[in-house]
């Protein structure tokens, strides 16, 4: 797969090279210390996967990226490559990212691994999306996307479009493997699925008002699982066949090849979201409102068992003139009641389906939704690099949240941002706490980019968690300095 992906790469390179293209450069270093065994909430969560399980962590990144217009025709060519090497995270040496993007007019192929955010989400102060949020390393994977808004056959701008379809590879296996006790249950060689649609109606620019609405699917099948249950020997291999990949896109029972949920069921892990917004434009300010409902597999896909559940509100308000506080986000999240405590399969004395008691992000088969022990989705649910037992399960996904986040640029050299989070946190159906768990998860971050040293910045910040779910009194420091700029090659040319 690395191989590969420096093919890309080198070929990108060339051609930017071969064009005298100037090349982006960026290189960080960031160290971090905790008072308990993993870093806080907001250190370890949405941070693209660059955390790990101890106590401190400390990397270094180096990074390249370019942009080029290949022609006048619309073909334009984006990569970008960065390495990570450090003590304390899922691995010493990784490749972070790796990608080459080739896009014509909207279209654009993306191929390798590239860090992405949640849909419809304000990253740096959102607590996240539900399906895929930033809180785990990307996927490797080959996207078609149209990645920006696009006018739908020609209607001025008032109703726009824009989705994607991937396919990809979970690269965590042989981590799986080192970091579960001898015995537990880990996969390798799962393949990934991801496709999404989004519409807009409204045009900023004639009326401040606009809506958003669409439909977000994930997918994880074929693989090998190892011991699977923590029984060590069970192990089963699901198909990539072709087909394999077709019921991947289109959520379908499996064949002959397949066993257990997956042959009577549905073959794979499923889950999605549907996601609403409301926006408000004005010149100097803007004001969203935005609502994501979580599905596993086909339950609550239709809200069948309720609207108001599975479920992240949010409300933004961004402040174009105001140097204190350039965004403010408050959220409320409530996965507590996985659609609800009773699953029963029709029989002949009682023929009702009823397909509640979900398991968020866990499955019997893969797991759950996790990429180096980090869920993809929230980060209010508890990951499984939390583990004390070595075990790749989500043991808390019950969990009701309230959320704010503030970040604002005083100075044109200084910004901040805080985060505070209260959840309430009830373990899963099959294994409750005995007893509610509360969470207090902070984060202050200063940013400072000194304007007499252009391309220099240090950030600073302090994350905290109290309460009974990840320590009483877990608190965390972290320092980044990172330099970044230009390599221009026109000029060396010359």
């Amino acid at each position: 797969m690395i191989k590969k992906l420096f093919g890309i790469l080198s070929l990108a390179t060339l051609v930017s090279t071969t064009q005298a293209q100037d090349i982006k450069y960026r290189v960080e270093t960031t160290g971090t210390y905790a008072t308990e065994d993993t870093p806080p909430t907001w250190h370890l969560s949405n941070r693209q996967g660059l955390s790990g399980d101890e106590a401190g962590f400390a990397y270094m990144r180096a990074g390249l990226a370019g942009d080029y217009i290949l022609s006048n025709k619309g073909f334009s060519l984006s990569w970008g490559a960065d390495v990570v090497a450090g003590e304390g995270l899922t691995s010493a040496v990784f490749i972070q990212q790796a990608y080459a993007d080739v896009s014509w007019k909207m279209l654009t192929l993306s191929m390798g691994q590239k860090e992405r955010w949640g849909e419809l989400k304000n990253h740096r102060i959102s607590s996240g999306g539900l399906v895929e949020s930033g809180n785990a390393r990307p996927v490797p994977q080959i996207r078609i996307e149209v990645p920006e808004y696009y006018d739908f056959f020609g209607t001025n701008d008032w109703f726009k479009i824009r989705g994607h379809i991937a396919y990809g590879w979970f690269s965590d296996g042989e981590w799986q493997k080192d970091w579960v006790n001898e015995g537990n249950a880990h996969t390798v060689g799962v393949r990934y699925h991801s496709k999404a649609i989004f519409f807009k109606i409204g045009k900023e620019k004639r009326h401040p008002l606009s809506f958003e609405w669409g439909l977000q699917m994930t997918a994880q099948f074929g693989g090998t699982i190892y011991n699977h249950e923590n029984v060590k020997g069970v192990n089963h291999t699901n198909p990539t066949r072709l087909t394999d990949y077709f019921k991947a896109f289109v959520p379908s029972s499996g064949d002959k090849e397949y066993t257990g949920f997956d042959k009577t069921n549905i073959a794979g892990n499923h889950l999605g979201s549907w996601h609403a917004a409301i926006n408000w434009t004005q010149e100097d300010w803007s004001l969203r409102t935005y609502y994501e409902h979580l599905f596993d597999d086909h339950s609550q896909m239709f809200m069948e068992y309720g609207l108001w559940t599975e479920q992240l509100v949010g409300i933004e308000l961004r402040l174009k003139d105001c140097k204190w506080i350039k965004g403010i986000a408050i959220e409320y999240f409530n996965l507590k009641n996985q659609s609800g405590p009773v699953y029963h399969d029709k029989t002949d004395k009682i023929p009702d389906q009823i397909s509640c008691r979900d398991n968020n992000y866990n499955h019997e088969w893969y797991n759950g939704w996790f990429n180096y022990g980090m869920v993809m989705g929230s980060p209010l649910v508890t990951s499984p690099i939390y583990n004390e037992n070595r075990i790749l399960n989500c043991y808390n996904n019950r969990v009701e949240a309230f959320h704010i986040g503030i970040e604002g640029e005083p100075t044109d050299e200084l910004s901040y941002r805080l985060l505070f989070t209260h959840s309430n946190n009830w373990g899963t159906y099959k294994d409750p706490f005995t007893e509610i768990k509360t969470n207090n998860a902070g984060l202050i971050e200063i940013a400072y980019k000194p304007g007499k040293f252009k391309g220099w910045s240090v950030k600073a910040s302090y994350a905290f968690d109290n309460g009974g779910l990840h320590g009483n009194n877990c608190r965390s420091g972290m320092f980044t300095i990172c330099k970044s700029g230009i390599i221009n090659l026109k000029k060396k040319n010359k």
